[in-house]
């Protein structure tokens, strides 16, 4: 993540949250989105329905370090593994990718198997979320550029 994480005194922290698949409901994206950008982040927000592919392609265009995932609809699993795949194929496997939503207690370790860096799920207070990201984005979590 060093080339995509930004020190203090230059530009925020860039995070994209995404809405991939069919699910059509994003009002607890949304208040993630505004939560996150209250905390100093510079969010983008994807809207609903979006495929795999657009959401790698905007996390290229957009120069992330972090993708957030918002699904509701019982596909987290697959749908955080193709997006972690395409993000790779993108040339973009320094970013990291976190879940939220409807996330059963069961699955938490397997997201987390399959490259989720945080799993947040639904009932997460969003003190916690700003609290995981920002131990996720630390700078001291960068690797040293030369």
């Amino acid at each position: 993540m060093s080339s995509r994480l930004t020190m203090a005194g230059s530009r925020r922290i860039r995070v994209l949250i995404a809405k991939p698949g069919l699910d059509g409901h994003d009002r607890g994206a949304k208040v993630v989105a505004r939560t996150l950008r209250d905390a100093g982040y510079e969010v983008v927000f994807t809207g609903i329905r979006q495929r795999v592919a657009q959401i790698a392609a905007i996390a290229v265009a957009e120069a992330v370090a972090v993708v957030g995932l918002s699904i509701l609809s019982g596909a987290h699993l697959a749908l955080t593994s193709r997006t972690i795949d395409a993000l790779k194929a993108a040339g973009a496997d320094d970013v990291a990718v976190v879940v939220g939503g409807t996330i059963p207690p069961a699955d938490t370790q397997r997201l987390l198997d399959i490259g989720a860096a945080a799993v947040f799920p639904t009932g997460t207070s969003l003190d916690a979320i700003v609290a995981g990201m920002r131990a996720l984005t630390a700078p001291s979590n960068a690797e040293p550029t030369a």
